[in-house]
């Protein structure tokens, strides 16, 4: 570990250290999971369907999450940020369009399923890649909105990797993340909910639960319900009462949500995992095809 650089405020070497060796370990568990989901998506052919595609947006955006980790993880060793002002900026962009990213696509999955097992109307291709490439668009849009003066950008309070700065919580925080919160997050948090206890409901009709309806929303919640919390209390009280390791709690629990969604959408998905068992051995698997059950 680097030791020409003072430790930054309200840390101990060794609390730097773990939120370093954690943000590691989740930046690389995270990104190889999730790039075998990509990879198996462009190798195998029966998984290149509509209804995968937003799967693979999915684990896109939280490859990009990782990266932005282990961004955060390496300047956590070095005990400083090494990037400068700008260095900041961008890495502020870039986890708050593929964290963003990410959550709307996990709704168009909901949609997905939603459809395929209620309507019984397959997804075509100009359907899925329109709402991937909105998705993508309308995450960039969001994110650019702090560079350009609504929100603001900057360190989190281990000063060693820059998100939202919600430590001012003056009017133009407070509007930008109410705007924030109902498109970005409410919104996707709805049409997931409703979409699953929908897919739940026929279910329970035809007698036979083909995987959990309730543990996307909730993976939602647990994964970034902590930053909301933290954005929304900071919008109504002086954050600075609360200690500053308890702050850097919520980003430790997101940089979770890769590794939970490729469990979640991939890994517990029977056919995809099949596609992924047969990249990965070269056995193809009766029932390869995928038709977005999760096991």
């Amino acid at each position: 570990m680097v030791t020409s650089y003072p430790l930054p405020e309200g840390f101990t070497e060794l609390e730097v250290f773990a939120i370093g060796t954690i943000l590691l370990v989740e930046a690389l568990l995270g990104f190889c999971l999730n790039g075998l989901t990509i990879v198996s998506f462009r190798k195998i052919k029966e998984l290149q369907t509509p209804g995968n595609l937003p799967i693979v947006s999915v684990a896109l955006a939280d490859c990009g999450i990782c990266i932005n980790a282990f961004i955060a993880s390496f300047s956590s060793f070095l005990r400083y940020w090494p990037y400068g002002t700008d260095g900041c900026q961008i890495h502020g962009f870039q986890g708050f369009l593929t964290s963003l990213a990410s959550i709307s696509s996990s709704a168009v999955v909901a949609w997905d399923r939603y459809h395929h097992y209620c309507s019984r109307r397959q997804v075509h291709w100009s359907t899925s890649i329109s709402l991937v490439i909105f998705v993508w668009l309308f995450s960039a849009f969001w994110s650019v909105m702090p560079l350009l003066g609504w929100g603001e950008y900057n360190y989190e309070p281990l000063r060693t990797c820059c998100t939202l700065d919600y430590s001012k919580g003056d009017r133009n925080y407070v509007t930008f993340l109410f705007a924030l919160a109902i498109f970005n997050f409410l919104i996707p948090g709805f049409i997931m909910l409703t979409a699953y206890q929908s897919v739940e409901h026929k279910f329970k009709r035809i007698g036979q639960f083909e995987f959990n309806t309730g543990l996307p929303v909730k993976t939602l919640i647990i994964c970034w319900g902590p930053y909301c919390l933290l954005y929304f209390y900071a919008a109504v009280q002086n954050v600075t009462f609360i200690p500053l390791k308890l702050q850097m709690v919520p980003a430790i629990i997101a940089k979770t949500s890769p590794t939970m969604n490729a469990f979640l959408y991939s890994l517990g998905n029977e056919n995809y995992r099949g596609g992924i068992w047969q990249f990965l051995t070269g056995q193809k698997v009766e029932k390869a095809e995928v038709n977005n059950k999760i096991k």
